[in-house]
């Protein structure tokens, strides 16, 4: 059990920091963006390899993040029957799901994504618009994004397991710290990028928990 919680804690790790990169790319689809609404504006000039460079970056941050959103347990849950169960009824469910749902979907979308991505490898495949960018970047990140994410399963597997043997800490029992949207404006601050991008990313942020507040109500 001691291996596989360092291999766990390794997991962890990984997905840690590629999420935390992830976070800056919000603030360079926001800079190309605001940079090719204003540029469309001004001077009338516009470039399709910056608009599919915006879509590219998305698929980057919600792909490459996937890992992270379940290392910090993020992800999308309906709790009216589990959240009023015992932690150890709790993780059971999720031994459940991990095991039936979360590592066979991922695993097989890493196997039916990783030729696609192949395919375009090998045959340079190209945006077939006038300045377009290359395909194969964007589709790397399908097989890339599902192994994280697949790894995350495993380590998230093995931590429930360790506490309903008694080995570990209840994952599920997560300390309130701030979001990523608070550490990514943070973050932003301490480099003393401009004040307004930050401020963007902090209305950002208030517009996405708007409506987690009044589901709660």
């Amino acid at each position: 059990m001691q291996g596989l919680l360092k291999l766990s804690g390794a997991i962890d790790g990984i997905n840690h920091r590629v999420g935390k990169a992830a976070t800056w790319l919000v603030l360079l689809v926001v800079v190309i963006s605001a940079g090719n609404a204003v540029m469309r504006y001004t001077i009338d000039w516009s470039s399709n390899g910056l608009l599919e460079i915006q879509w590219y970056l998305f698929s980057a941050i919600f792909l490459l993040s996937a890992g992270y959103v379940l290392l910090k347990n993020e992800h999308i849950r309906i709790d009216v029957i589990a959240g009023r169960l015992s932690p150890r009824a709790q993780n059971w469910i999720d031994v459940f799901g991990i095991l039936v749902f979360l590592l066979p979907m991922a695993g097989i979308v890493l196997y039916l994504s990783w030729p696609v991505f192949m395919n375009a490898w090998l045959t340079s495949e190209t945006s077939p618009n006038p300045g377009g960018l290359i395909r194969w970047p964007v589709r790397l990140l399908m097989p890339v994004g599902f192994l994280l994410l697949t790894a995350q399963g495993i380590s998230e597997l093995i931590k429930r397991v360790a506490f309903l043997a008694g080995r570990g800490p209840d994952p599920l029992d997560t300390t309130t710290g701030p979001t990523a949207e608070e550490e990514l404006a943070e973050a932003i601050k301490k480099h003393q990028v401009a004040p307004e991008v930050a401020d963007i990313v902090e209305m950002n942020r208030g517009m996405v928990e708007k409506p987690h507040e009044g589901s709660d109500k």
